[in-house]
């Protein structure tokens, strides 16, 4: 049953008689007719027969509608037919189709009423679908008509306008974004006018444009092409950060930085700028040194682009050494400035950001606050870092090359270049320069040791052709005149004009400044070389002993008025010793007196040198600049300079000083300081063994190898001419010389202090107290030779020996050898003039002279006086006449006041009158007379009054003072 309402459920929704139509003909003819089915249901079939026959039926009649049961049933027929079977087998099958077909009727009578009921219903349904229809097509005929007459006018003007909205902003999107597209020109000329912040802004700009429009597909490949183009920007501020580091500019660092704020990578640019500038340090250096290897090397085929900096500093050549180390710190002093320049920009901005207004108060944020620190931390460490690259750089350079044999001025201009360096260096970072002080230091006592060695051994060549000649300078010469005393900055001698006087206080005033102060905006202080060296002129030097015509008049005219003489020569009398004048009148005619003595009717009170000293003094000069340059020697050098002093006196004194009658003159000529210095000379400098010394022993070599052989007059100075008073010309200028230069010592002793180390201070006040301070001594020494010698002290000895004493009247009339003896000053007088026609002779040095004279004439006097055998009171007298007498003429020939020795011949004669115990008592105070002269006297004094007892006496007395001296 189920597979029948399967089939009829398959079938559709059909009436019987339909079903009944659709069959086909052959079944058609097997379904009984209504009256069979009547008859059928009329029959009484027992269901469950009814039942067992459908059970009957193959189970293929009820597998699906595509069975043919004909062919079914054709295809079991057996081979062989049998007529009765088969119509057993067609009643079988009839009655199968009999009952399923009454099933089937049965069915259909059961389920007919639900059937036509829902017939009805779907004829209902027909009917209101097409009354729907029909209501339908008058709506949208009515709807038509509307849309016609109202509502397509006013809504096709709604949508025009949302389409002319959504075209507006989809124009204005189309705009941007052909703005974004062609965004790149612009960037490519705002980097190329450098204006880096303005692209940053712009690009960030497109950035955030870009998206906004994402959802357009063109959009995502411009993105990354700005994101190209912001690296790009990047990589262009990167460079121009880096220019900054040799030329600052303020507006092009102020972009740079602001277009680093844009990016947010401050802190970032920082240390970029920090490597630009160590980078700029290291091309620099390398570029500048290598320009001048290939300049000098010329073709040569040397790959010295590949060499490291260290070693193409030893291929530079002594000639380019000093304009390449000069545009070395040219170049370096460009990098240091705009690093000075950089810390200022940021300084200042600093100072304007630290100090908001109360509305920006609360905008400041913290990393703002946070970058400065970093900045400025970063900044003040950096200093020192760049400082120390820098002296390694010079470092380097400077130890390249061999300075031993360079040029005096070379060298000075290669310690001035690195002085100022290092003064740079202080004011960048406040550092001393350890470095380069070290490596200036080792070439400074390298080259300094053998430029001493060889100036002593110049000095000594000097010395051993020097003919003592004068060297004619100006009367105002000083020092501070030679260009190797310009850098003390002495512009207070009257030789300087106004106008040199108001450049130097405006360079004062410019030395207040620092370097980076003064050379902030243009110039370098490495270009103040040159432009000094060219300017240097020296003017010290008279034309023919005059400095003009009028001056040589003016020298006559002075000579008639006193109104231009120092206070101090109007004095009678000066001290050389205190400088003080005793308490005397001064008399106008003594003052002229005092101007015959100074021997100088013809000449200007110009300085006595000679060129040796120039050359001394100029020594000297450049000691001292290589000193000021390089404080860590300065003892050192002032040692050498000492040492110049030294072998001057020594040479002086070796000259015309040392003889050996100045022991038994008994004038104590030589102080005991002046004989300790003279052998500390000898034994620290003078090598006595230099000549014959074999050079193949090394042992006294070594040990000799600072000293210098002993120096020998020239040939050409004689001083054994009486003539020239045995050669005082050249003695003047020699002695007067040594004077002078010790003379500029002292000028220059608060100088070298300054730059003395505390520890060595005590060499430099003894080089002074003992050395120099003695130049004047030897004043006595070498003028005294000349006194011993001009005048006939012998002669006048044997003069004295004729004279009676034992005379018993008294006389009027003196004896003869005091008229001889007033010859011999006159003559000595009228030589001494001579000289000062050729040679300026001092007051102080005229007063030596003629101090030695008379103190020898006197004690020539009390010697004679102690050969007198007989002698009576009228010979006393006469001894006092002829004595006053010689002190009346005298004192017309020289202005010497007092008479040297004047007591020393008074107090011997009249010690003749002093009874025993006051002869005794004069016996021990007076030490200064000879146990010659003082057992004379006693002996003259035997029988007049005392006897010969007393006598013994006195004379036990004077052995006992003698005693101790054997």
């Amino acid at each position: 049953m189920q597979k029948i309402k399967s089939l009829m459920a398959r079938q559709g929704l059909k009436s019987p008689q339909e079903n009944m139509a659709d069959l086909s003909p052959v079944e058609n003819l097997r379904i009984p007719s209504k009256e069979e089915l009547r008859e059928l249901r009329e029959q009484p079939i027992d269901p469950q027969a009814e039942q067992e026959i459908i059970d009957s039926i193959e189970e293929v009649y009820f597998s699906n509608d595509s069975f043919d049961m004909v062919q079914h049933e054709l295809e079991k027929l057996p081979p062989e037919l049998n007529l009765q079977e088969l119509e057993e087998y067609r009643d079988k099958l009839k009655k199968q189709q009999a009952a399923v077909s009454k099933k089937v009727a049965d069915l259909i009578l059961e389920k007919q009423p639900a059937y036509v009921k829902e017939l009805e219903r779907v004829t209902a349904l027909q009917t209101n679908l097409q009354l729907a229809a029909v209501i339908c097509t008058n709506a949208r005929r009515q709807l038509s008509v509307s849309k016609e007459g109202f509502t397509e006018a006013s809504l096709g003007l709604l949508a025009n306008q949302r389409r002319r909205q959504l075209l507006t902003g989809l124009l204005k999107s189309l705009r941007t974004i052909k703005t974004l597209q062609r965004t790149d020109v612009r960037l490519s000329e705002m980097l190329e006018e450098e204006d880096y912040p303005g692209a940053i802004q712009l690009c960030l700009e497109c950035q955030k444009a870009a998206s906004t429009f994402k959802h357009y597909s063109c959009i995502s490949e411009l993105n990354s092409k700005l994101q190209d183009t912001l690296e790009q920007i990047e990589e262009q501020l990167d460079v121009a950060l880096s220019k900054t580091c040799k030329n600052f500019d303020v507006s092009h660092y102020t972009k740079v930085q602001l277009a680093y704020t844009l990016l947010g990578k401050t802190q970032t640019a920082m240390d970029q700028l920090h490597m630009h500038f160590t980078q700029a340090i290291h091309n620099t250096v390398f570029q500048v040194v290598l320009g001048y290897v290939e300049l000098c090397a010329g073709n040569a085929d040397t790959k010295f682009q590949k060499m490291q900096y260290k070693d193409l500093c030893t291929h530079i050549t002594l000639d380019s050494y000093i304009p390449c180390l000069t545009d070395l710190c040219k170049a370096l002093w460009e990098v240091m400035l705009s690093y000075h320049r950089t810390m200022q920009w940021h300084e200042e901005r600093d100072k304007l950001e630290s100090a908001p207004s109360p509305d920006d108060a609360a905008a400041g944020s913290d990393e703002s606050v946070v970058d400065r620190s970093y900045v400025k931390k970063k900044l003040e460490h950096g200093l020192t870092r760049i400082w120390q690259d820098v002296q390694l750089k010079v470092k380097a350079y400077i130890l390249g090359t061999d300075m031993s044999n360079f040029k005096y001025d070379d060298f000075i201009v290669v310690l001035d270049v690195i002085s100022r360096l290092m003064q740079v260096g202080e004011e960048f970072c406040g550092s001393k320069s350890e470095v380069l002080q070290e490596s200036i230091k080792r070439q400074s006592v390298n080259y300094f040791k053998n430029y001493h060695r060889a100036r002593l051994e110049e000095l000594r060549m000097f010395l051993e052709n020097e003919t003592w000649e004068l060297c004619p300078v100006k009367s105002n010469f000083n020092i501070a005149q030679l260009h190797e005393f310009k850098f003390m900055g002495q512009c207070r001698s009257p030789s300087v004009s106004p106008s040199r006087q108001a450049a130097s206080s405006s360079s004062a005033a410019q030395e207040e400044l620092s370097l980076f102060q003064q050379y902030l905006q243009e110039g370098n202080p490495f270009e103040m070389h040159a432009e000094n060296r060219e300017e240097e002129t020296e003017d010290v030097l008279a034309s023919n002993g005059y400095e003009s015509d009028e001056l040589e008049k003016s020298v006559y005219q002075d000579y008639d008025s006193d109104s231009d003489v120092p206070e101090e020569l109007k004095q009678d009398y000066v001290d050389e010793q205190t400088g003080d004048a005793p308490l005397k009148s001064v008399s106008r005619e003594t003052i002229r007196s005092k101007k015959k003595s100074d021997y100088n009717l013809n000449k200007t009170n110009a300085p006595i040198l000679t060129n040796t000293t120039l050359n001394v003094i100029r020594l000297v000069g450049k000691y001292m600049q290589m000193m000021n340059i390089l404080k860590p020697i300065a003892f050192d050098v002032i040692h050498c300079v000492s040492q110049l002093f030294d072998y001057y006196l020594y040479a002086v004194y070796t000259f015309f000083g040392r003889n050996d009658m100045y022991e038994s003159s008994g004038l104590g000529l030589i102080s005991s300081r002046l004989r300790t210095t003279l052998n500390r000379i000898q034994e620290s400098l003078i090598d006595i063994e230099a000549v014959g010394e074999n050079p193949g022993v090394h042992g006294p070599a070594e040990d000799r190898k600072e000293k210098v052989p002993s120096p020998h007059l020239s040939q050409l100075v004689v001083l054994t001419n009486s003539g020239t008073l045995y050669g005082l010309a050249q003695r003047v200028v020699a002695t007067e010389s040594l004077v002078f230069l010790a003379e500029q010592f002292e000028s220059l002793q608060s100088h070298l202090d300054t730059m003395m180390p505390a520890a060595k201070k005590p060499f430099l006040q003894q080089f002074y107290s003992q050395t120099v301070s003695t130049a004047s001594e030897l004043r006595k020494p070498i003028y005294w030779i000349v006194a011993a010698k001009a005048i006939d002290y012998e002669q006048m000895l044997l003069m004295m020996a004729g004279v009676k004493w034992d005379i018993r009247e008294i006389m009027s009339q003196h004896n003869v050898y005091v008229d001889a003896l007033l010859k011999e000053f006159e003559q000595f007088n009228k030589r001494l003039g001579d000289v000062s026609r050729h040679v300026r002779i001092p007051l102080p040095v005229s007063n030596v002279l003629w101090e030695h004279c008379i103190r020898l004439a006197n004690r020539t006097l009390v010697e004679g006086y102690a050969n007198v055998k007989k002698c009576s009171n009228e010979g006393r007298a006469l001894m006092q006449l002829d004595f006053q007498q010689f002190l009346m003429k005298l004192e017309k020939l020289t202005d010497l006041r007092p008479i040297p020795d004047k007591e020393f011949v008074e107090t011997y004669i009249k010690a003749y009158y002093l009874t025993e115990n006051d002869m005794e008592q004069f016996i021990k105070n007076h030490r200064e007379y000879s146990m010659k002269q003082l057992a004379n006297l006693v002996n003259v004094c035997l029988g007049s009054h005392i006897n010969k007892k007393a006598r013994q006496k006195l004379l036990a007395a004077i052995d006992d003072i003698d005693r101790p001296k054997r």
